[in-house]
């Protein structure tokens, strides 16, 4: 049997039902060509996507962000997933934005198949090392050899692990030289090899995450979703880039609807989600069945919970494409194909409050009304979502550094470092700040300029704040 992968069309073309003509979807530009701090810390809020899918420069007023979606045997609530990101996705920052509410899946830093059978490898280990709490959580592999893959997913299902997947999407030259990550996306019998090796190696729900394709003259998206269906993944992920793009130039969201219109299972997407505005207008503008986040993460880890509350606040339901995909916010729950499941209420977010988060615990996020210290940018109760004080940075910068400190991680004090230049841009003074991180030669020592600073602005704005009522009194 001719199996449809063995000449992949181009997409465009007419065999694979994209329009030539349709003009591609802007969403914003991102401007870099790795995972810097310049992408994460991006204070434009006012991109809007524009194109022939999501209409010319408006938000969607009727999409939300699917309150769950099925994958295989696992329900994810709500449909938003943390993406994988080698450095940054290890069990702390997984935990921390698990606790922070509003994320239903997790991916750990995508890790080499051949190095997770290879029992002296540390690194391996320590990025697939998680705690219960983590649950439903992926583990993302990487490699080229189909039965290696398929051993390494044996264990990753072992270790107790709720999905797997693999990644076709990296674009660092170091792993597509191996023909690992996006570098497969030329050879896709060898992607068709992998799928079915793995499928047939482990029972839990297998996954794919993948670019639109190598360069604009080779996009095989819909081919590459088509062949992960037929071979039995549960579900596809699509970065709306090649791998050219690398991280640079606007994702293109009607790739990610080519895709849905082309498959029948979940469809999720990847790409320019900066607020929780683009997350409902990806949503709009592809019917994806669930919205997964990277680079934003890091700068902004309420991201998720502030979807959550967006979603809530929405007067209408989504309007899922061709009539069927998402369950809706009705009063019976709907599986993925659209047909009651049976239950009576649909599946809630999962939130934690702060106040079961350690030292977070000491700072609300800014209300949505009028009230409270120190009002954000939204200033009224019909505001959609929170938006974090300077008192919510200070302890979620503490947070995440004593669990760093805690957990004794290798790289505690150079993440530290990291995390440190994408969270406290537009904080006042945060130049300083940085410098004063940079020149910290370990980790408690960082934790030590951070509470300096922050309590040095804090107790003063106080101080502030009652000298100027003692005066208007």
């Amino acid at each position: 049997m001719k199996k449809f992968w063995d000449k992949a069309e181009p997409l465009g073309s007419a065999k694979n039902g994209l329009d030539k003509n349709v003009r591609p979807l802007q969403t914003g530009n991102l401007n870099s060509s790795d995972l810097n701090s310049s992408d994460l810390n991006s204070s434009d809020r006012s991109v809007q996507p524009t194109g022939s899918l999501a209409g010319e420069g408006a938000r969607p007023t009727h999409a939300v962000v699917p309150p769950s979606v099925q994958i295989g045997s696992v329900q994810i609530s709500p449909a938003t997933v943390l993406a994988p990101m080698a450095g940054v996705t290890d069990t702390v920052f997984r935990r921390f934005i698990r606790n922070l509410g509003g994320c239903g899946l997790i991916m750990t830093e995508f890790t080499s198949a051949d190095g997770v059978l290879r029992a002296k490898d540390q690194k391996a280990k320590r990025y697939l090392h998680f705690y219960e709490d983590e649950h439903p959580i992926s583990a993302q592999l990487f490699g080229s050899d189909p039965q290696v893959m398929a051993e390494a997913a044996r264990i990753v299902e072992g270790l107790g692990f709720d999905l797997v997947d693999l990644n076709l999407g990296c674009p660092a030259k170091k792993v597509v030289k191996c023909n690992g990550g996006s570098g497969l996306l030329r050879d896709l019998p060898r992607i068709a090899g992998i799928f079915e090796a793995v499928r047939k190696a482990v029972t839990i729900p297998f996954t794919v995450k993948f670019r639109a394709g190598w360069n604009d003259e080779e996009i095989v998206c819909v081919e590459l979703a088509k062949m992960a269906e037929q071979c039995g993944l549960c579900a596809v992920a699509l970065h709306a880039r090649t791998r050219e793009q690398g991280y640079s130039g606007s994702a293109r969201w009607e790739w990610i609807a080519a895709v849905k219109d082309a498959v029948n299972i979940p469809v999720i997407g990847n790409g320019d989600i900066r607020t929780p505005e683009d997350a409902c207008a990806m949503v709009e503008a592809t019917g994806c069945d669930a919205v997964m986040i990277g680079r934003t993460a890091p700068a902004n880890p309420w991201i998720f919970r502030q979807i959550e509350q967006y979603c809530e606040t929405s007067e209408s339901p989504p309007s899922p494409k061709n009539g069927e995909g998402w369950g809706t916010r009705t009063s019976e729950a709907l599986s993925f194909n659209g047909h009651a499941s049976g239950t009576t209420e649909v599946v809630p977010f999962p939130y934690v409050p702060l106040e079961n988060f350690g030292m977070l615990s000491t700072a609300g996020l800014l209300p949505r009304g009028p009230t409270g210290e120190g009002s954000g940018p939204h200033t009224d109760n019909s505001a959609p979502y929170d938006e974090p004080s300077e008192a919510n940075r200070y302890e979620m910068i503490r947070t995440y550094f004593s669990m760093l400190i805690e957990e004794e991680l290798p790289d505690a004090t150079g993440k530290m470092k990291q995390f440190a230049s994408w969270f406290t841009h537009g904080v006042p003074g945060g130049a300083g700040l940085r410098k004063a991180i940079y020149e910290s030669k370990a980790a408690p020592e960082i934790l030590t300029r951070v509470e300096e600073f922050f309590e040095a602005r804090l107790c003063g704005a106080g101080a502030l704040a009652r000298e100027n009522s003692v005066t208007s009194a």
